[in-house]
């Protein structure tokens, strides 16, 4: 029987492993970064044309190659990074298997720029299909430039899988974003079909958030930093009113390298239980640092898993961290139990002279004496008249914090004489209104129904494609990150049909001038386009409906009074009449019931 075990060529071993490393333009991107950042450069440029397809170019200022190495490194487990397997575990440098360029070279047409400090001549290299094309000395500066042209040239297969331009140019933005984030002092700058997009200053780390994220990012950030002998955290989470549905902001940096960890992410989500919901996660840039004895980050060729020597000891420490400090600035409720509350409401003189309490005593007091006759009882009701008991008070009742508690607000126009009719309502703990209905007991939760109205309307504006609005004394200038704004400018037709006016006043920046009529200004607009495009980009994702009913159900969600408003009687009125004047009533635009009727059957069974 003949042989049939035969030994890949390079170039074929190359392609292979490339699948593995280059699975997209992002992951050249990635490589490219990283390399930069090991070669100790302070100024990094990215360029990148048609999302990555045709161009991706890092450039740099740092080390340089020198001629030897500029061809070295092409080759596969080629690397500076170690020289021996023990070095595994105490790595600190970004790359270190030595695939990266291998990989590309095979897949791609890559050139090569490069000179060190002491060359006074540079190396210029062309590779393609892993097959060298050229090389020669070239002028040009300290540092290095890789150029990835025509990425998937030779595996149609690969490059025909790729998304969308829109799509791949999110997923480079992403890996932008996680380099820049692990290291704020070094300056960035990303260019995209020619135009420069982000320019990053070398700051400090909440600096960097700001220029990423935009001005409003500035109070929403909240410092985290502990250090204790294994490990040391710092860093930023962001405020619980601005968690989000999707798991977007969250970042965890150990030792400069971004990391996904679902063990540490649910120690933070640990931290931010009772102040967000459980559907809404939190949002925060976290840096770990800690011996690289400790960890073990030779886990996946992507380098961002890692496994920790002492995992639970980690968890415990973040979740301490995380809640100290959403405590430290009173964003966590806490409870003092040292303090004495029993002379909250009592006034001292401090001139005056401390007298011992006294004890009165009723000598007439005769408890076998009955009501009238009875001294020392003022003030009670005799059991009698025991429909004194049940009579109805005009005030409101409600718990002393006004929260979290059952309250009835009765209408002011409701004597104690009357009785409950059809058109009388009440108002539940802030939440409910109930109406009595021939029938029985009518509930209506007053955030959904008012959900629907505003969803049905909406609707009707972007059919009739008429809105009212009303102008803002002071124009909003709306900061979005890259993927945000070009989602802002695809649905912006829709936004002005609905009531808002926006022009765009540099990349990223837009300028909004006027809001729907309702809109009554509590919430920031910033905040509530933030709502509006994460909740239109999950409804994109889950395919849930068109663009002009996802705004629709997004904008009204948004727009609705929330539960623990008080309404007035005619508010309470009017949203029942535009309830029941709506298509579909009795439920919410997420498919909830918006009302619940309770029968006079069931309410017989209950006082048996």
């Amino acid at each position: 029987m003949p042989d049939v075990i035969k030994l890949l060529p390079d170039s074929v071993a190359n392609q292979i492993a490339a699948g593995e490393v280059i699975q997209r333009p992002a992951s050249a991107v990635k490589e490219l970064l990283e390399n930069a950042l090991d070669a100790e450069a302070t100024q990094i440029q990215l360029i990148i044309k048609d999302a990555g397809k045709t161009l991706i170019q890092v450039v740099d200022n740092g080390q340089g190659m020198t001629e030897t190495d500029a061809r070295l490194c092409f080759e596969r487990h080629a690397t500076s990074k170690i020289t021996q397997a023990s070095d595994l575990f105490n790595i600190r440098t970004m790359g270190f298997r030595g695939e990266a360029l291998a990989s590309m070279a095979a897949i791609a047409r890559v050139e090569v720029k490069t000179r060190t400090k002491d060359d006074p001549m540079g190396t210029e290299l062309v590779i393609e299909a892993s097959t060298l094309i050229s090389q020669q000395p070239c002028q040009c500066q300290q540092g290095t430039s890789i150029s990835v042209k025509n990425l998937f040239f030779n595996t149609p297969a690969r490059r025909n899988f790729l998304k969308s331009e829109q799509v791949e140019r999110g997923h480079i933005l992403s890996e932008f974003t996680r380099i820049a984030l692990a290291r704020p002092e070094i300056t960035f700058q990303l260019f995209q079909n020619g135009q420069l997009t982000h320019q990053l200053d070398g700051s400090k780390l909440k600096q960097r958030i700001v220029n990423l994220y935009g001005n409003p990012y500035n109070q929403r950030l909240v410092p985290v930093e502990e250090n204790t002998e294994l490990i040391r955290i710092s860093g930023f989470v962001l405020k619980p009113e601005y968690a989000k549905k999707k798991r977007g902001e969250q970042f965890f940096f150990v030792n400069q390298r971004f990391i996904r960890a679902a063990y540490l992410n649910h120690a933070v989500e640990q931290a931010y239980q009772e102040l967000i919901p459980d559907d809404m996660h939190p949002s925060y840039f976290l840096f770990l640092e800690l011996d690289p004895e400790q960890l073990d980050v030779n886990v996946h060729p992507t380098k961002t898993e890692i496994k920790f020597q002492d995992e639970r000891y980690i968890y415990q420490i973040l979740k301490a961290s995380v809640k100290r400090a959403l405590g430290k600035y009173n964003i966590a409720p806490s409870l003092d139990f040292e303090r004495e509350t029993a002379f909250d409401q009592l006034h001292i003189d401090p001139a005056a002279t401390p007298s011992p309490p006294q004890i009165r005593i009723n000598p007439d007091y005769n408890p076998f004496e009955s009501g009238a006759n009875r001294t020392g009882t003022a003030g009670r009701v005799d059991p009698a008249q025991w429909e004194e008991l049940f009579r109805t008070r005009t005030e409101e009742i409600a718990s002393p914090s006004g929260e979290g508690g059952s309250s009835i607000r009765v209408p002011s126009d409701w004597a104690e004489t009357d009785k409950p009719a059809p058109n009388k309502l009440l108002q539940l703990s802030q939440r409910y209104i109930l109406a009595t209905v021939r029938s029985g007991i009518m509930i209506i939760d007053q955030q959904r129904a008012h959900e629907r109205v505003l969803f049905e309307s909406y609707l009707e504006r972007l059919e009739k494609q008429n809105a009212s609005s009303q102008q803002l004394l002071f124009p909003v200038n709306l900061h979005l990150i890259d993927n945000d704004a070009e989602l802002f400018t695809e649905i912006l037709p829709q936004l002005q049909i609905l009531g808002f006016r926006a022009s765009r006043l540099k990349p990223g920046t837009f300028v909004i001038d006027a809001v729907p009529a309702e809109m009554d200004g509590k919430e920031s607009v910033q905040h509530i386009m933030e709502g509006i495009l994460e909740d239109y980009q999950i409804n994109r994702i889950q395919a849930k409906g068109d663009i002009r009913t996802s705004l629709a159900r997004t904008l009204a969600k948004k727009m609705a009074v929330r539960h623990g408003k008080t309404l007035q009687d005619e508010e309470m009125k009017a949203l029942i009449e535009n309830l029941f004047a709506c298509r579909m009533p009795y439920q919410s635009p997420a498919g909830k019931p918006t009302v619940q009727l309770l029968g006079l059957d069931e309410l017989s069974e209950k006082f048996k």
